[in-house]
């Protein structure tokens, strides 16, 4: 079945089953390096994108049922608020292995865009449901503070 979708700000007319997650298509179809697999289960956050500035789970959403414009980091070059997380990410080593990084920065950005000044407890429920294995979940606090102050100034 043909399927359209609009990633990244490209349109895209592919012949895949409806059923397949949309993650496999962002990784085998679309280039998308961001979005990764972790548990295929919708548990760990590791596959977030945004669908319509909407943060989703791609391993479990059919790519049939997608309509809209699929956002992934790939997308924000220029954007202010992720250069912001990507060096308080680097000063703070919030990064180990780094697999879960982009779902958190993709869960992070909206948050930081709404609210400059968000508190550890709003911080903590924006990335409910992200693992990971690491362990850096402090650092991964204190880089969206550290990014937060910087939008601010």
């Amino acid at each position: 079945m043909a399927v359209q979708l609009t990633v990244n700000g490209q349109a895209l007319t592919l012949d895949v089953d409806p059923s397949t997650p949309l993650l496999y298509i962002l990784r085998n179809d679309a280039s998308v390096n961001s979005a990764k697999y972790g548990c295929g289960a919708g548990q760990c956050g590791a596959c977030a994108v945004l669908l319509d500035d909407q943060v989703i789970l791609s391993c479990t959403l059919p790519v049939g049922s997608v309509k809209g414009n699929i956002k992934t980091l790939e997308s924000y070059e220029d954007d202010r608020t992720l250069s912001a997380l990507n060096k308080a990410f680097i000063v703070e080593q919030a990064v180990q292995c780094g697999y879960c990084i982009s779902g958190i920065m993709i869960r992070a950005k909206p948050l930081l865009d709404k609210n400059k000044h968000p508190s550890i407890q709003q911080i903590k429920e924006t990335l409910q449901g992200h693992l990971c294995r690491c362990g850096t979940h402090t650092r991964i606090i204190k880089a969206i503070q550290r990014a937060s102050r910087e939008l601010s100034a």
